[in-house]
């Protein structure tokens, strides 16, 4: 892996955490709200779940686990 493609994954890693903190403080905020909406709440939770995995797995190429 270049420089260029590790700086984009950077980017793109930060980018995704971003994204994954709004979510959740937009989950929590609908949690707090009278009758929110339990469906819409999952489907934020799913796509946070999402992000999750996509964070992994980019964390997972740029800092691999090397096994001496």
């Amino acid at each position: 892996m270049d420089e260029a493609e590790r700086q984009e994954l950077l980017a793109e890693l930060e980018r995704l955490r971003q994204e994954h903190r709004d979510l959740d403080a937009a989950i929590e905020a609908l949690l707090a709200t009278p009758g929110f909406d339990r469906l819409q709440v999952q489907r934020l939770k799913k796509r946070k779940l999402q992000l999750r995995d996509r964070i992994s797995r980019i964390d997972d190429q740029l800092f691999p686990d090397i096994i001496a």
